[in-house]
């Protein structure tokens, strides 16, 4: 059988098995008692690495039996198999035996509790007490001697009071193995022995509790029995309790803190024991742990100081239980809940013995000079000018490290794994390899200048676990820290960097991943690092420690020439940790600001980040030991890791799976995320997971964790939030199912779904929030938030604040009866003082409940509620009084339930008063009808529904009297034909034509007809014509019209107009009908009313011919422009010129516009020849004449007209009429520069034979006349004259020439004037008395 340690143990007899083993408490020495089947047996001291202790060793030719350390001192007791006792003094290297009393095997050994004397017993029975002095030798004989006769087992010390006087010694010893019995025995300070107990199996574990002064007994057959022991010996049984267990020699019984027993009887569980509260429980080997099916505890140890708990299993596992502290006191008040399993650590063999120890201890110790130094396994690495030295634990050099004068003097050590980086003061480093025996070198030594130019010297320097990257911290040229963390691949001899002041990379391809958002981008931002450490096992991952810096300048990153200071005492520092791969460069993995109690980053290992404590900063109370371990100030803290919190003990398994989990996690690869951890059957596991698929939003990611975690709950909840729009809201079901209840308030921040935070706050036991989110954002559920609150409030039995929110919720009007229905009073001074009518009622009816009438009306009067008044008085048979309150108020429901009373007396008349007051009235038609009142009966059926009017009308019927209340009341139910049925069969003529009134078109054709032919008989035509229109027969309807002169309004014109989708016409019927209908208004003169009918029925001639017989000129130019028709323009333009269209341009424009749209040139020309003879005779405007006639002229050219020679001839006219008045233009253009040409033109124009059809006579002998007058030449004005007067008979001389030339004419030669009669008759012209309108401004040219 082998033992282990950190180390196996080389025992100097490889031949000897060791048997037995024991730790001292107090010194890290470990006792081992070996048998050699050749030699014996043997007894070796070893250090705590496993090394021998020199002078150490004993050796007889017989096995030792028992092992016994001093409770102090280094001495140890061993017991042989032959009966000897030897006493080992380890520091002195001494051995001193105990004289020879015992012949048999050595079963007791017992130091004394104040350490000075040591009780040895034997198989036979005899006990010995011994004295020893500080050395360990015996003074003088055996202070006790006593014989049992039977073999003794077991020992202990009772100790004594304070009052006690100091004995020699008090035990109590059991004996008898071979028997199968147990007798224990009390030794008293006079050295009497007296049997105090006696048991039936041999006793297995005697604890002596001395609070209580109890002394516990477990056999073998695992029989737990306490015994009252008084300071006399004398003993009393408390209890007696049967363990569960297998029962054996072999197990393992310890107690911890006096009160918690713990077993181990060859089972896969640990059994505990609480003596205190006889509370057990267990624990159980875990088989994702590792652990095999039927693999069994043999044996196990406590460690008090460390709370922990191993067991050494029969697989060669050691299982190790921690404490988990969860602020209490102590450990025996908790279960199995306190205890964690850990991984076990894996040995060889079946493990029979166990010891658990907590001392520290000091291998060796040297003097050195060095500033810094390192140490891995069982090397110290320390430096001095010129090279590094390694040395072993007592300081002695094993290998020398050189470095040149231009490489520079070591000062930096760093070791991870197996790697050591070394820098020197000339910003050289270089990596050694330390896998081997001796150091080798794994990279030659680099420049970090020559590396990157600029930087000073190294600040600080770490490698990776497996030798592959360098991390280094520089100052710049200018001593200044540098922002930027370098990085030196040794595989790819590069350097690439990462500036904390501006998240900028300088990496070759790659770039770095701060994948956060804005905010938490810039906290990461504008800071220099001032530590870092490479993980000791994972060679991706590094921590490290950046501050805030503050420039000097306001640029906006410290550059080379700027001087950077960083702030001290109230510095922001943050702890960042980074994956740094070739591939994907520097990832950022976790970043989180370093705790307020926590002094600097010590370094990193996972799942752990770990930092010194600041002074005075001592554990929380949650993570301290329990009360009667002695507490011992930890200066070093640790931190999970965020993907590990939940998991700092789990398997290596586990925790590389959740490495390359927290790798692809960063790199944003959540399907290779999910592949490295899916085999994974942690709970634990999944739901960290689960909280990271929170950060990322993969919701399908965590259904599938949810599922793993057995979180049946939260995946129900996950699958109900699909249906709502926002993915944050959905995300937020998942967090709140995690309990990560602040990221859910977050998230259902930033979607503004406030219904959802504020149920959140709701659940969450936030009211204030709940409610200020209502109040704010989410109105709609304000009164349902304050109900809930209110509902909260009364379940914690704060009623008075419950009364405000069930007001504010308006729920306080059954709500809070129902509170306080069991304290009546309080209820009714509440009541009483709300003033609330629907409280009232409720107490009113309470009250009615309680019999208490009398209070109740009061109450019912205040709630105004009329109709329990009337009720509650009819029931005390105060019918008056409730009639009066029915008249008065009158309320329906009150009045109904009145007469209801009174139909149950009999009393018909009040019955039907109310009934009719309640407006009940098929109640009160039933009983006028069932009682003949017939007056009363028609009545109400007018006043009641449609139904009961026709019961009432049938009623009548029947009765075959009042016929004409029958055909009243079918009229007024709606039922027509019924009506007009009765009318007629009873020649109700009145009735008729008020019926008729209300017949439509949804009124029956037949009926409608009936009615009309009615009224044609009673000549009431314009009723008929109605009817007719109503039941669709238009044509009929028009004729009559026709027939009788009855004029079409628009209305009955509309009601003939049938639309186009109608099916009761065919399309050319119905434009049949229209025209029609258009003629018959035509007729009757409605020339509009017949021009719309025209156009609905699509004849648009018709409609203008209609239009223009209006003489509406604004509607005729409006429908000829719309109806675009060449006969219309022609119709609206002739209508046009019967006009006074020399007064108005428009009209002038639109005969234009018209005659063109139309095509009509040669109309179009006549216009133009017609405007031009108005400008001669009118205006005497031979220039806008000739304009006209140019326009004529073009007109006539463009025309096609019927007979080609008529046009030529037309056109030969007009060009004739425009030679002759350009030539009298000309003449009068020329007058004012030649007198004689002009007169010569003119005169020449007098001979024209066509002269007047194209210019006036008058104008031309006008022209002259007054030229001779001006030339004084009266006697040719005078001939003029006589000729025009010859030429144009009756003429006004005047109209051509001015009355004052005329006068001084007939003066100058002397000829009267009297013989001249004034004529009235004009050529073409106004008379001279009539004003003369201003000449319109008319336009001829186009």
């Amino acid at each position: 059988m082998a033992v282990y340690f950190d180390h196996r143990i080389e025992a100097p007899n490889p031949a000897a098995s060791p048997s037995i083993i024991s730790w001292h408490n107090l010194h890290t020495l470990l006792a081992v008692g070996s048998v050699s089947p050749t030699s014996g047996g043997c007894v070796d001291i070893y250090s705590e690495l496993g090394d021998h202790v020199s002078g150490a060793h004993v050796e007889r030719s017989y096995q030792p039996s028992l092992l016994s350390w001093h409770p102090t001192k280094k001495l140890l007791a061993v017991g042989w198999a032959i009966g000897e006792v030897l006493i080992l003094n380890e520091p002195d290297k001494e051995h001193h035996g105990v004289p020879s009393t015992h012949s048999t095997e050595i079963t007791l050994l017992e130091w004394s509790s104040n350490n000075s004397r040591l009780i040895s017993g034997d198989l036979n029975g005899l006990l010995f007490m011994w004295k020893l002095d500080q050395r360990g030798r015996v003074q003088g004989g055996p202070l006790l001697k006593l014989d049992y006769l039977k073999p003794l087992t077991h020992c202990l010390f009772k100790p004594m009071a304070p009052e006690e006087d100091m004995a020699p010694g008090q035990s109590a010893v059991s004996g008898d193995e071979k028997a199968r019995i147990c007798s224990i025995h009390w030794v008293n300070e006079q050295s009497k022995s007296s049997p105090i107990i006696g048991m039936d199996s041999p006793a297995q574990k005697l604890i002596f509790l001395e609070k209580k002064s109890v002394l516990v007994v477990v056999t073998e057959n695992l029989l737990l029995s306490q015994f009252f022991v008084s300071p006399e010996g004398d003993t009393e049984e408390i209890s007696k309790v049967k363990l569960t267990g297998r029962i054996s020699k072999t197990a393992d019984i310890i107690c911890v803190n006096n009160s918690l027993l713990i077993t181990a009887t060859g089972e896969s569980v640990i059994r505990f024991w609480d003596l205190e509260r006889d509370d057990n429980y267990v624990l159980f080997l875990d088989d994702q742990m590792g652990f095999e099916a039927e693999e069994t505890i043999n044996c196990i140890s406590y460690c008090p100081a460390k709370a922990i708990l191993a067991a050494g299993t029969s697989r060669g596992k050691v299982a190790m239980w921690s404490k988990v502290p969860d602020g209490r006191k102590s450990l025996r008040s908790e279960g199995k809940e306190c205890w964690k399993l850990n991984t076990p650590t894996e040995l060889e063999g079946n493990i029979t013995q166990i010891t658990l120890i907590s001392n520290i201890f000091s291998p060796g110790s040297f003097a050195s000079d060095s500033p810094v130094l390192a140490i891995h396994e069982e090397n110290v690495y320390t430096v001095e000018p010129g090279r590094v030295q390694i040395r072993t634990l007592q300081g002695t050099v094993k290998q020398l490290l050189p470095f040149s004068v231009s490489e520079g003097n070591p000062c930096m050590l760093d070791i991870c794994r197996t790697f050591l980086v070394v820098a020197t003061d000339a910003a050289h480093f270089k990596l050694f390899d330390l896998s081997r025996r001796e150091a080798k070198a794994h990279s030659n030594c680099k420049n970090l200048s020559e590396l990157v130019p600029g930087l000073g010297s190294i600040v600080s320097i770490r490698c990776n676990a497996n030798g592959s990257k360098v991390s280094i911290l520089a100052n710049r040229a200018d001593g200044h820290l540098d922002s930027k963390m370098y990085f030196y691949d040794v595989d790819l001899d590069t350097v690439s960097y990462f500036d904390f002041w501006n998240g900028q990379a300088d990496q070759q391809d790659s770039q770095p991943t701060m994948d956060t958002n804005p905010t938490e981008t810039t906290k990461l931002l504008d800071r220099i690092p001032i530590s870092h450490f490479w993980d000791q096992s994972e060679p991706r991952l590094l921590v490290c420690e950046a501050m805030l810096a503050i420039p000097n300048s306001a640029h906006s990153s410290p550059k080379h020439n700027q001087l950077v200071e960083v702030s001290h005492g109230k510095e922001d520092i943050l702890v960042m940790s980074f994956f740094s791969t070739q591939e994907h460069g520097l990832l950022l993995q976790e970043s989180f600001p370093r705790p307020v109690a926590f002094q600097s980053l010590l370094g990193i290992e996972v799942p752990h980040y770990y930092f010194t404590r600041k002074p005075g900063e001592d554990e929380d109370k949650s993570e301290r030991a329990e009360e009667d371990t002695p507490h011992i100030p930890n200066m070093v803290a640790k931190k999970p890791l965020r993907d590990f919190i939940g998991l700092e003990d789990c398997e290596k398994a586990t925790r590389d799976a959740l490495l390359n989990f927290s790798f692809y996690l960063t790199v944003g690869d959540m399907d290779e995320a999910f592949k490295s951890i899916k085999l994974i059957k942690s709970e634990t596991v999944w739901e960290n997971m689960a909280r990271m698929c929170v950060k990322t939003r993969r919701l399908d990611v965590a259904k599938v964790c949810l599922g793993k975690m057995g979180h049946a709950r939260g995946a129900k909840a996950l699958r109900e939030a699909e249906q709502e729009p926002e993915v944050e809201a959905r995300v937020a079901m998942l967090a709140i199912q995690l309990g990560m209840l602040e990221d859910a308030e977050q998230l259902y921040k930033s979607c503004k779904r406030y219904d959802l935070l504020n149920k959140l706050y709701q659940a969450w036991g936030q009211w204030e929030k709940a409610m200020e989110t209502a109040e704010n954002h989410d109105r709609v559920h304000l009164r349902a938030t304050y109900y809930h609150y209110a509902k909260h409030l009364e379940a914690t039995g704060d009623r008075n604040a419950s009364l405000t929110y069930f007001e504010k919720s308006d729920t306080h009007r059954f709500e809070i009866p129902r509170m306080l229905l069991d304290n009546p009073q309080n209820l009714e001074t509440y009541i009483n003082n709300k003033k609330d009518k629907i409280l009232w009622k409720w107490w009113a009816q309470y009250l009615e409940s309680q019999s208490d009438l009398d209070t109740a009306l009061k109450y019912y009067e205040l709630a105004q509620d009329y109709l329990s008044l009337v009720r509650v008085h009819c029931f005390l048979r105060n019918i008056q009084k409730a009639a009066e309150i029915a008249n008065e108020t009158g309320n329906l429901a009150a009045s109904y339930h009145l007469a209801r009373q009174y139909e149950s007396q009999g009393d018909l008349k009040q019955a039907v008063h109310f009934y009719t007051r309640a407006q009940a009235y098929n109640n009160a038609i039933r009983l006028c009808k069932e009682n003949n009142l017939d007056d009363q009966l028609m009545n109400l059926a007018l006043l009641s529904t449609p139904e009961d009017m026709m019961d009432a009308a049938r009623y009548y019927e029947e009765k075959a009297e009042q016929m004409d209340r029958a055909v009243m009341l079918y009229h007024k139910s709606g039922h027509l034909s019924k009506a007009l049925e009765l009318a007629f069969a009873t020649e109700q003529f009145g009735a008729l034509q008020l019926i008729a009134e209300d017949l439509d078109e949804k009124s029956d054709p037949a009926l409608l007809a009936r009615c009309s032919d009615f009224f044609i008989q009673h000549n009431q035509f314009e009723k008929a014509v109605e009817l007719l229109l109503a039941a669709k027969k238009y044509y009929d309807a028009l004729q009559l019209c026709l027939e009788q002169n009855l004029i079409i309004t628009e209305d009955m014109a509309e009601k003939m107009t049938v639309s186009k989708n109608s099916k009761e016409l065919s399309e050319e019927a119905r434009r049949e009908l229209l025209e029609r209908i258009a003629d018959c208004c035509m007729r009757q003169g409605n020339y509009h009313l017949a021009t719309k009918k025209y156009t609905q029925a699509g004849n648009k001639l018709k409609a203008m011919r209609s239009l223009l017989k209006s003489g509406d000129t604004e509607k005729i130019v409006f429908f000829a422009g719309v109806s675009r028709q060449k006969e219309i323009y022609i119709m609206a333009a002739n209508y046009l010129q019967s006009l006074d269209w020399q007064q108005d341009p428009n009209i002038v424009n639109n005969i234009i516009m018209f005659y063109t749209k139309g095509r009509a040139l040669d109309l179009l020309a006549g216009f133009y020849d017609s405007c031009a003879q108005v400008e001669i005779d009118e205006y005497q405007n031979y220039e806008k004449a000739m304009g006209a006639m140019m326009e004529a002229y073009k007109c006539l050219s463009k025309a096609k007209m019927r007979s080609p020679e008529e046009q030529e001839r037309r056109i030969s006219d007009m060009q004739n009429k425009i030679t002759l008045v350009k030539r009298f233009i000309q003449a009068r253009r020329t007058y004012s520069a030649d007198k004689q040409e002009a007169i010569r033109q003119c005169e020449q124009l007098l001979e024209e034979p066509d002269l007047e059809s194209a210019v006036r006579f008058g104008d031309v002998y006008g022209f002259l006349v007054e030229h001779y007058a001006q030339q004084g030449d009266f006697q040719k004005a005078y001939r003029c004259l006589e000729e025009m007067r010859s030429k144009i008979p009756s003429v006004n001389l005047s109209y051509y020439v001015s009355q004052s030339t005329v006068e001084a004419v007939y003066r100058a030669l002397s000829i009267p004037l009297t013989h001249q009669t004034t004529e009235h008759v004009r050529h073409n012209s106004i008379e001279d008395g009539e004003e003369v309108e201003e000449e319109a401004d008319i336009d001829y040219d186009g």
